[in-house]
């Protein structure tokens, strides 16, 4: 099966347990694996065939940007599932990120990394 990686989505979104989490938000990182039969569009050069990536893009901003969930996990789920409602695509990896976790003492990021078909 072919795919497409679409990497470094960036967005500000209001998902968080912690409840200031949701009122002030922060920046999640999104890539995306994405995969589908490219092997007609290889062969017509037509966007027709394949998946127009602009909209992958837009879904996943316009749910990080709109939803306040407690956990990630969620977040992570929404995306998957609405990202496999576009055509064409039969399985999709989501990698989210929180740059930034309100954790004391601690310096690195919160990843979730599912995979949906």
């Amino acid at each position: 099966m072919d795919c497409i990686h679409l990497t470094g989505i960036r967005c500000y979104g209001y998902t968080g347990y912690l409840p200031e989490e949701q009122v002030l938000g922060q920046w999640f990182e999104v890539d995306l694996t994405l995969w589908l039969d490219l092997a007609a569009a290889g062969e017509s050069d037509d966007i027709r065939d394949t998946l127009d990536y602009r909209l992958a893009i837009e879904t996943v901003k316009q749910l990080v940007k709109t939803s306040q969930f407690a956990l990630v996990e969620k977040l992570a789920s929404a995306i998957a599932h609405a990202i496999l409602k576009l055509d064409r695509v039969q399985q999709v990896r989501v990698q989210l990120s929180k740059p930034a976790a309100p954790i004391p003492d601690f310096g690195g990021k919160i990843s979730i990394d599912i995979t949906r078909n």
